[in-house]
């Protein structure tokens, strides 16, 4: 454990949880070029965020560097900052050499405006000068579409960090000042410089062209090439509360249509057990909790061992959601032997028609199966994730969310009442997001009050059943998600509206005679030039058509990779000689060797 950072005076929030860190690698106080690294959310979230700590250890990796972080300021301290300032030493942002932003959600792009204001730092790029800070956005929400962020920063990072930070480090300090280094930052790297981009539309209102330099491509990392992606910094004043956190594998081979991190964190790519049980066991002195990250944890060939390992080490493990077609009961068996007492699965719907529709590959009598063999093997408490408002859905596909529900809960009570220990049963309910780099993207979300109302069905069905305890949000929300999802550079606008009038983004369209059903509630054709479009995430348009068209007829596709070879996405390429090779167990698992046309092997 390294703390060598002084605690600034005055503010509680920050000295107290500072005093609270439990810094896993050294900490940093000199380099040559100071970088903040800011999350536009409170503390309490950005920690909670793997990328952003991993971001932030590769950052303080170079010598010549030194990365602070930055927070959204709580509601209390608001009145009371006269500038933000940075976590670990109270530094103005200003006084930066760059701001960084790493943005994972849309509905925290107006955070973002509002710590520039906070900050003191111009908002538009356009407007600032030598003196100001550069401000670099990226994430995995800049991944979908930046545009809506486009005006306010001068540089956007496409891709995975791990591939980005080396490049922009090198641009920055070999040119002697971050500003004079954005000359080579190459879109075919992975840097979206927005005033390279002009955008040109259409008397409707759409997109025409995008003049300038091209495509920018999202970049990809590699194991064996990065560092195992992990919790840097421990603290107890997240709702991970001292967990330690690990990214087993990354990328999920299932290709939902719905899901836009099962396309963008393509191909599946994972970490070797020795690796991730050699640093769980390095850090079991500092805690005995630690969660496994993956969007497909279970597909993880040596899962079963690892969780094994680790609780031979004596550490209590969660996961994420776990994918229901993948769950084993010896899987479940080595959690609960662990101290796990309840599990999340996300059937998404309750018809089968809508699993098909979704390319969901497993039916409600797996779902009751695996329902059955999880409350015998311990877990008294199972947390479900549903929406509503999807494709092509019916009022009797929300029904059977209940009905699914009720079946789920009577398998509960038949095998906990002899056992004399009854659980819960937690239903989510969220409005679906049409999302930009999937089969979707053509889609109009439904609208506002029709989702309402299906929300408003759900909260009834469920307060009248017995040990269910259901969480609804509002459609609003979604509709609000959508804007920003699929919104175009004129977004911007609203969003430094509402900040400046201190309103929420509708009462900002309104006023500025934007209409947000021109994003939400429109249906695009296959050829509309997208906003996002000038990203290469590498799945083809083509393909993402094929997969609506299948959507509609109720149509399967197979899971990537399948045994007989590449299902022809776009991200992936056969090579011979491959430079890349996955663990031995994926290859046994029908895993063809491949390496990514989107970025150069390391």
């Amino acid at each position: 454990m390294v703390k060598t950072l002084p605690l600034p005076e005055g503010n509680d929030f920050r000295v107290s949880r500072l005093a609270s860190e439990i810094h896993l690698r050294p900490g940093k106080t000199h380099g040559s070029l100071r970088v903040v690294l800011a999350y536009p959310n409170l503390y309490y979230v950005g920690m909670s965020n793997l990328g952003f700590q991993g971001v932030h250890a590769h950052f303080n990796s170079f010598e010549e560097i030194v990365c602070e972080r930055a927070f959204l300021p709580e509601e209390e301290e608001r009145g009371s900052i006269r500038t933000l300032s940075s976590f670990e030493t109270g530094t103005p942002l200003r006084d930066f050499d760059v701001v960084a932003f790493s943005v994972a959600f849309e509905n925290d792009y107006l955070h973002i405006v509002q710590m520039l204001r906070m900050a003191g730092i111009p908002l538009r790029a356009k407007d600032r000068g030598k003196r100001d800070p550069l401000i670099l956005i990226g994430g995995s929400a800049t991944f979908l579409n930046p545009e809506p962020l486009a005006p306010f920063a001068d540089v956007i990072a496409i891709g995975e960090g791990e591939a980005l930070v080396p490049k922009i480090v090198e641009a920055w300090l070999g040119h002697g000042s971050p500003r004079l280094g954005i000359d080579t930052l190459k879109e075919k790297d992975g840097f979206y410089v927005p005033e390279r981009h002009a955008v040109v539309w259409n008397p409707d209102g759409t997109v025409a062209r995008v003049d300038g330099p091209g495509r920018v491509m999202r970049q990809r990392a590699y194991p064996g090439a990065m560092d195992l992606p992990q919790t840097t910094i421990l603290t107890p004043h997240t709702e991970m509360s001292m967990k330690f956190m690990i990214e087993i594998s990354r990328g999920c081979p299932c290709m939902c249509r719905f899901c836009w991190a099962g396309y963008n964190y393509l191909p599946v790519r994972g970490f070797s057990r020795k690796t991730i049980v050699d640093r769980a066991r390095a850090v079991r002195p500092h805690t005995n909790k630690i969660g496994l990250v993956s969007t497909a944890v279970c597909d993880h060939p040596e899962i079963n061992e690892i969780v094994e390992d680790l609780s031979a080490l004596g550490f209590q493990v969660s996961v994420a959601s776990l994918r229901l077609d993948d769950l084993s009961p010896e899987f479940v068996f080595k959690l609960v032997d662990t101290g796990v007492e309840g599990l999340t699965l996300a059937p998404e719907c309750g018809s089968e028609r809508m699993r098909r529709i979704l390319n969901k590959q497993f039916t409600n009598e797996d779902i009751l199966a695996r329902a059955r063999w999880i409350f015998e093997n311990g877990i008294q408490n199972l947390k479900l994730y549903f929406m509503v408002g999807l494709p092509f859905e019916t009022h009797a596909d929300v029904e059977a969310i209940v009905t699914l529900t009720e079946q789920i809960r009577e398998i509960m009570l038949e095998v906990g009442k002899p056992r004399g220990r009854i659980g819960r049963i937690h239903p989510s309910v969220n409005p679906f997001v049409p999302k930009p780099g999937t089969p979707f993207q053509w889609l109009k979300m439904e609208n506002v009050k029709e989702t309402d109302e299906k929300l408003q069905y759900l909260r009834k069905a469920f307060a009248k059943i017995p040990n269910v305890e259901a969480i609804c949000k509002s459609a609003r929300t979604g509709f609000h998600q959508t804007i920003l999802a699929l919104g175009d550079r004129r977004v911007a606008d609203a969003l430094e509206y509402a900040v400046l009038n201190d309103c929420d983004l509708k009462r900002a369209t309104k006023a500025l005679g934007i209409d947000p059903a021109f994003y939400v509630y429109r249906e695009k054709p296959k050829d509309e030039v997208l906003p996002w479009d000038v990203i290469d995430n590498g799945v083809s348009h083509d393909y993402f058509w094929k997969e609506l068209e299948k959507s509609r007829r109720e149509a399967l596709s197979p899971h990537c990779p399948e045994v007989q070879g590449c299902i022809r996405c776009g991200v992936c390429e056969e090579m011979p000689n491959p430079t890349y090779a996955l663990p031995e167990k994926w290859k046994a698992l029908g895993t063809p060797p491949r390496y990514l046309k989107v970025t150069a092997q390391p």
